[in-house]
Parts: structure tokens; C-alpha cells; sequence
């Protein structure tokens, strides 16, 4: 295994990690766009994904604080009870008998009519990694952290290209969050939004442990995670906007703190405050599989929808089961070269879109002056013809990079909040300094 950083230090290590069969599109969406049969499968591999992470805890005995808790979706002010009603008929087709709709979650303030999900998980996603780290070694496999893979060639002698030497393979499994090896074909059918996220204490058992969502949009979701004997750290996501494309970045974790004291109002002080990117597909579910339009021996898997942590374990499976020869019933379901018809108005916006940003080529700058750049922050800058991404770091000194993203040219964006360079086309993201740190760029922002 080669992994650009350290292990957890991309996506996973920002995830809040719900272990859930509980579709963030909605069970009756994915049955329009893939049939009563794709519904169904969608729900039996995120169900078997759960148990599998569950049975690799159990027999690796690693200590990720996994435990089963109940999942509760419950309405946004702006829904009415018919999408709940709507969504447990579909659950119920879809294979998940257990989903029982009842009078309200069991929180404090009152949520109305919810979904009740039984039986779903959470745990530790660092804790956990780390424990497949070691099982990975003890079982001969050798992992190569802090290794950037320039270049990925399929076919008859399969190699991985590094700064470091040149790995050859049977077989080559791109899981990098977004492909660094696929110029077009998989980014136009999926589409980057960051997320924001909050940790407060609470005291223990003062909020009942369990997974929480409403069907706002963008939603919120909510769950707890043990720190100490007395407390928990409650943690509430939500606020998500395309990525590189909100003016008002610096008011989400606010906005979401004051959701959260609406509900939670022993909740303490906010102790932390992260964000990461969500890879949402135009059909709802990831792709994962042989990479469209490549040798068959190599592999892709992106596309994680909000069920990062699930659909990469259904990875783990479904592409073993490739490699060796199995058949799997989710094969076509989750391909990435699947064209899905009923999901084309989506993908037509979302190409809309995309194509919409090339005009920030003709837009003024976001200050006229480097001088305008404070300690620690960036903006982009016009200088001619050029577009210029500045960072002033906290000594006053200015680093400049070109605002050209790497993968297909579109103008990046600064976020306060990370301090990050962000594509708004497919979600190259680079760190303040202009270095590559999420795909599908796989090279650093030019010097000037």
C-alpha cells in the first residue's frame, strides 16, 4: 500500500464516521434512478459493509470504540411527514424490514415523526485504521506511507511510478479519494461539496447515544463519541456548499454552533471545528470498480456520497471479489462506467456548473493588492492576464502559486476555514502553500 501522507491523514481522518444503511439520497430516490433491485443491493452492501467492519474489529481486537447504536431521521421545518412516509415504504421494499417510524427521536427537544434505523454503528475511524495498519503487516503486507504515486500505467506490466522507484503489480487499486489517474471520464459524473463539522462537550448521558439526521438540505447529522468518564463529545455536521464556490465559508461553523444550541442547550463550548469534502455522485451511490476506459487490471474507487466509511469497506469486497475471479451481485451497481439515465438531469446541472466557473478567467481579482492579503490568509489576485494565488504567512512573507488548478485549468478558491486552495470544478484541493494534498490533481499549484 502507498499513501501519499500519513495513514489517516486524507478524508478519513476528518470523517465523523457514521456506520449506516440509511441512504443520504433516500432509499425512494435510489429506486427512480437504479429500480427496486438496485435499491434493494444498495441496502444489503451497506448492511454487510457494517458487519464487516464490525467482524475485522472483533477478530483483529482492535480498540476503536465500535459499538451498534439506532439511527433516527426525523424532518427539516420545510418537510412534511409524507417524505418520511415515502421513505420507509421504499425502505421496507429495499430489503430493511426493521425501519419502524415512530413518534419522535428520543432527544430532548422535539423532533416530530422520525425514522427509526436499528442496529447501526459508529466507531474510531483513526483508532480503526490503525489497527488495519497493523493486521495489514502482521499478515506480510507492506505499507509505504509519505509516498506520492506520480503515475499509474495498467496492462501486462502494471506499474506504480514514485518519487521514490517504481513499484510493478498484478493488479492496482486507485483509492485515493478522488483519481489522480483518470483525467474526465469518472469528474463529470461526480461533484465536490465541503462539509462542516463542530465538537462540543456535553455531559455523559445527557444526549442519547445514537446516530441523528434531518432531511434538510443541506442536512444536518449529529452523533456522540465517549472522551472521558463524565463527558461526550458531541459532534454536528451540516452547512455543505459546492466546494470553492461560497462566499461565506467563515459563517458555517457559527451557523451550525447556533443550530446545535437551539437543540442541545447543555452543550458547552465549542472545542473543535473541521471540515472536509464529500465526493457526491450524480446517481447517489460510488463508484467502485475497473476504472472506465483502463487496463482491467486497474481498479477505482471514489465517489463516497456521504458513506465514506461503508462504501469503502463494500471496496474492500467488491473489488477482491474482482480480482479473484468471484461473482458479486454488486458488481454492476457500483461500476464506474455506468451510465445511469435517470440521473442525466442531474449530471447535466452539475456539467452546467462545472463549465460556469471557466468564466472566473474574466473576473477581477478578490483584492486588487498583495497588500490587501492578510497575516495568514490568501486571495486570488488578477496581475494581467494572469491569476494569481497568494498566501501571506504569519511572518508577513508572501508565497505566490499560479490560481490555475492543475487538473483542468479551472480558477482555485481560497477557504478561511481550512486554509486550503479549492477547485470549484472536481475538487483538487492544495494546502496554503500550493501543494496537491486531494486529487484529481496530482501536482502542486505552479510557482510564480
Amino acid at each position: 500500500m502507498l499513501d501519499d501522507g500519513a495513514i489517516g491523514s486524507g478524508m478519513t481522518g476528518v470523517t465523523t464516521a457514521h456506520l449506516t444503511n440509511a441512504i443520504d439520497d433516500r432509499y425512494f430516490h435510489l429506486e427512480h434512478i437504479h429500480g427496486e433491485r438496485g435499491a434493494r443491493l444498495a441496502g444489503e452492501s451497506q448492511t454487510a459493509a457494517i458487519d464487516r467492519i464490525e467482524s475485522i474489529v472483533t477478530h483483529e481486537g482492535i480498540a476503536c470504540d465500535f459499538t451498534r447504536v439506532d439511527g433516527y431521521l426525523f424532518c427539516a421545518p420545510e418537510h412534511g411527514e409524507d417524505l418520511l412516509d415515502r421513505e420507509l415504504a421504499a425502505a421496507h421494499r429495499a430489503g430493511l424490514q426493521n425501519v419502524a417510524k415512530i413518534g419522535r427521536a428520543p432527544l430532548a427537544f422535539d423532533t416530530g415523526p422520525c425514522l427509526r434505523f436499528p442496529n447501526q454503528g459508529q466507531f474510531h475511524p483513526l483508532k480503526y485504521l490503525a489497527g488495519l495498519a497493523q493486521a495489514i503487516e502482521r499478515g506480510g503486507g507492506r505499507i509505504y506511507a509519505g509516498t506520492h504515486a506520480e503515475q499509474v500505467t495498467g496492462g501486462a506490466n502494471a506499474t506504480v511510478t514514485t518519487r521514490a522507484g517504481t513499484v510493478s503489480a498484478g493488479e492496482i487499486v486507485v483509492a485515493t479519494n478522488v483519481p489522480i489517474n483518470d483525467l474526465v471520464v469518472i469528474h463529470t459524473k461526480q461533484a465536490p461539496y465541503m462539509t462542516y463539522v463542530i465538537g462540543a462537550r456535553v455531559p455523559r448521558n445527557a444526549v442519547t447515544s445514537a446516530l441523528y439526521w434531518d432531511t434538510g438540505d443541506p442536512y444536518h447529522y449529529v452523533r456522540l463519541q465517549p472522551i472521558d468518564a463524565e463527558h461526550d463529545l458531541l459532534i454536528v455536521g451540516g452547512e455543505d456548499h459546492k466546494s470553492g464556490q461560497a462566499d461565506d465559508i467563515v459563517q458555517r461553523h457559527p451557523r451550525l454552533e447556533a443550530w446545535a444550541r437551539e437543540r442541545f442547550p447543555g452543550m458547552g463550548e465549542v472545542q473543535y471545528t473541521w471540515a472536509g469534502q464529500v465526493m457526491e455522485t450524480v446517481d447517489g451511490l460510488a463508484f467502485i470498480g475497473r476504472n472506465p476506459l483502463d487496463h482491467k487490471n486497474v481498479y477505482a474507487v471514489t465517489g463516497d456520497s456521504g458513506q465514506g466509511m461503508t462504501h469503502g469497506t463494500i471496496a474492500g469486497m467488491l473489488i477482491t471479489d474482482l480480482i479473484a475471479g468471484r461473482p458479486n451481485a454488486w458488481e454492476s451497481l457500483y461500476d464506474p462506467g455506468r451510465i445511469t439515465l435517470r440521473a442525466s438531469g442531474e449530471y447535466a446541472r452539475e456539467a452546467l456548473n462545472t463549465v460556469a466557473q471557466y468564466a472566473d478567467y474574466l473576473t477581477p481579482g478578490d483584492v486588487d493588492s498583495p497588500d490587501q492579503v492578510a497575516k495568514d490568509s490568501g486571495a486570488v489576485i488578477r496581475r494581467g492576464a494572469l491569476k494569481v494565488a497568494v498566501y501571506r504567512d504569519a511572518t508577513g512573507e508572501l508565497h505566490e502559486r499560479s490560481a490555475v488548478c492543475t487538473h483542468l485549468g479551472c480558477i482555485v478558491a481560497w477557504n478561511p476555514a481550512e486554509k486550503t486552495w479549492d477547485c470549484p470544478c472536481h475538487g483538487s484541493r492544495f494546502d496554503k502553500f500550493g501543494s496537491v494534498i486531494n486529487g484529481p490533481a496530482n501536482v502542486g499549484l505552479t510557482r510564480i
